[in-house]
């Protein structure tokens, strides 16, 4: 059973000197969780999938949830997302490490809060856009043009890469 403090840290000894071939699953399912000081997710859910193999324990997860970004173009906050999966071997010796270098702990104690923490991370988008038609902020006064117009000109004349719209007539 997990411990409340460090729910993602699972004694996996059991599976390691069952037979080639076993597997157990282990379901997470929270409202909240933050898997570090800076990254919160809500509505957690997924699943890791623990097999034996001769080489190690091998792991593949699955698990979404939903975080909240601030949008590129107008600076909101909106709730994003997030859906990713993976497959990692904890390797028995350092004969058969894989390229992500992980080793089965003597304690066969595995956290997984930070390979979990690193794959959610890379599912975030580099520029988080709150919908696909928003419009921005005005560059003149900084207004969010999604909750109405400042009658500001939104042409773009003053600016020095403007010629080259004419380059695509």
């Amino acid at each position: 059973m997990p411990s409340p403090k460090k729910p993602f840290r699972i004694n996996v000894g059991f599976i390691a000197h069952e037979e080639i071939g076993r597997n157990h699953d282990f379901p997470f399912e929270f409202n909240k969780i933050r898997l570090s000081d800076d990254f919160e997710l809500r509505d957690f859910s997924g699943i890791l999938n623990i097999s034996r193999t001769p080489q190690g324990l091998f792991v593949k997860a699955d698990f979404m949830a939903e975080t909240t970004l601030e949008c590129v173009r107008c600076l909101t906050d909106f709730d994003h997302q997030l859906e990713w999966s993976f497959e990692e071997l904890y390797a028995f010796d350092a004969r058969s490490v894989t390229d992500s270098g992980l080793i089965l702990p003597e304690d066969a104690h595995i956290d997984f809060a930070d390979l979990l923490r690193e794959y959610a991370i890379l599912e975030i988008p580099i520029s988080p856009i709150c919908k696909p038609n928003c419009l921005g902020l005005c560059i003149e006064c900084g207004q969010n043009l999604n909750v109405g117009d400042c009658g500001h000109n939104q042409d773009d004349h003053d600016s020095p890469f403007s010629i080259l719209k004419d380059l695509l007539k």
